[in-house]
């Protein structure tokens, strides 16, 4: 519906200024304030004029006059709408109402270039590492819904049920961790959270205390920093390589403090994307046992292995029993399907029930109905498959692109994980030059600073590719390089 809504629209019979009049200084105050934007829908004239008791020829000269000024356009048998230009007016501090009690049949005064949804769509975004939802199998995921929905109704199932969510859902979570993961758990140890950062935050909530000391890499993600400063733990930096976690500089930390939990995300850093090696991974578990600390691992792609190698999770050697793993389906379909999962002891799962009841009561039933069906068909492993093999070649030709066309410019590692490539910037370039550099040339992408321990400079960004086509691809690269060499006096040394 373009107008669910009714519109609310006082008028002022006592005064001397004509009802049309009225009608059209209220319209235009409410576009400069905010409150109706532009391409919002307004009511009918016969609605409206019905509304605030009015001829509706009065609303039709209202009207006709707001789209002969610009501010309302009106498109045949749709109705009447917001101009999608953005209209600025150089204001006195009268008060809206009062400036146009006697201006409202002149044009503005002002009016800025035209800013159409492709204009602002024509920003090539490299995420930070989301996937592409164009991609989403729309028709199979539309008829899941659709079957969830009548399931919940029909049965009248549609109240609330298990915080840890469904539980067809997490038996057919429980059986993929368990047969492609290689995890020994069972259906008590698996709790369906909002995405894995609300994993994260659960976990922190219910597993760290204050002023606990809480291990976390330089470089990581700044949503979960503050996901564990939640908890008012003490964050502890440490350093990480081309290898993951440097478990020599972690065991003098362990050695000089008690450490109650380390995060690391395995098989795919972040931001770096690099992934852990087997050696590095033996040693954190190693320590884990002999200091008897937890760690949280970040699964949440996991899907998107791009090497050759194929590294189970920490979660999967039998004998620990002190990860804590998280893990995601957002990434696999699209971000705004939130759905992540936390495996971990019964206790913790319990705790974690008590703290959704609280805050969330229960996950979203009809999502989490749809994709178990799903997932129990197969089609979500269909196209996990189908966009595996696309996300790659998209890798492949960004790497491609960027050694090519910035190789004496930039560095980063050719075999990656994830869904982002971590580009090292060569000393010569002024971080700060090359952003706004961008900026002008509409591309966009997150700077290394974003994610280092306290915002210390890193002369690195993070490029995004999934979420953008070859094309999209291609044209960020070229305005890349663009913004490079046209900051080049400042940001190429000579």
């Amino acid at each position: 519906m373009l107008r669910p809504w009714e519109l609310s629209l006082e008028i002022d019979r006592q005064s001397d200024t004509a009802i049309h009049k009225q009608i059209a200084q209220k319209i235009v105050a409410d576009i400069q304030s905010g409150r109706f934007t532009p391409g919002i829908a307004l009511p009918g004239t016969r609605d409206l004029a019905n509304k605030i008791q009015v001829n509706r020829k009065t609303v039709i000269q209202a009207y006709d006059e707001l789209v002969a000024q610009g501010w309302l356009v009106s498109e045949n048998k749709r109705g009447t709408f917001v101009s999608q230009r953005i209209l600025s007016i150089n204001y006195s501090n009268q008060p809206p109402s009062a400036h146009f009690k006697n201006k409202v049949d002149s044009a503005p005064t002002a009016v800025s270039p035209f800013i159409s949804k492709r204009s602002a769509n024509d920003i090539i975004h490299f995420s930070d590492g989301l996937p592409d939802a164009r991609l989403l199998p729309i028709e199979l995921m539309a008829r899941a819904m659709r079957h969830a929905l009548n399931i919940t109704a029909r049965n009248n199932k549609a109240n609330y049920g298990d915080p840890r969510g469904a539980l067809i859902l997490r038996e057919a979570i429980l059986q993929m961790l368990n047969i492609e993961r290689a995890l020994q758990a069972k259906i008590d140890n698996v709790c369906m959270v909002r995405g894995s950062q609300m994993g994260i935050y659960l976990i922190a909530k219910t597993c760290i205390k204050p002023n606990q000391n809480i291990v976390i890499e330089q470089l990581a993600s700044p949503l979960v920093r503050e996901a564990l400063k939640s908890s008012n733990a003490n964050l502890i930096s440490v350093s990480h390589d081309q290898e993951g976690i440097n478990t020599d500089h972690l065991a003098i930390l362990c050695a000089q403090q008690k450490i109650h939990a380390v995060y690391v995300s395995p098989n795919h850093q972040m931001p770096t994307a690099v992934v852990m090696s087997q050696n590095r991974r033996d040693r954190l578990l190693a320590l884990a046992e002999q200091y008897e600390f937890l760690i949280i691992e970040d699964d949440s792609g996991y899907e998107f292995n791009f090497s050759k190698e194929n590294y189970l999770p920490l979660a999967s050697v039998a004998r620990t029993k002190r990860v804590i793993y998280i893990g995601s389906l957002s990434k696999v379909l699209a971000p705004g399907f939130r759905l992540g999962f936390i495996v971990a002891a019964t206790e913790v799962i319990e705790a974690c029930a008590k703290k959704i009841s609280i805050i969330d009561r229960q996950g979203d039933l009809t999502t989490e109905l749809a994709v178990a069906e799903l997932l129990h068909l197969g089609e979500i492993k269909k196209h996990l498959l189908r966009t595996v093999k696309i996300y790659e070649a998209r890798q492949n030709l960004l790497k491609d692109l960027l050694q090519k066309e910035l190789g004496h410019l930039v560095a980063f590692n050719r075999a990656t994980n994830g869904l982002a490539i971590w580009l090292e910037l060569q000393p010569g370039i002024n971080i700060h030059a090359l952003i706004n550099g961008a900026e002008l040339e509409k591309v966009h992408f997150n700077a290394g600073a974003e994610y280092s321990h306290n915002l210390q400079p890193v002369s690195a960004i993070r490029l995004g590719f999934a979420n953008l086509n070859e094309e999209e691809i291609r044209m960020g690269v070229y305005r890349l390089k663009k913004a490079m060499h046209n900051q080049q006096p400042k940001l190429l040394r000579a």
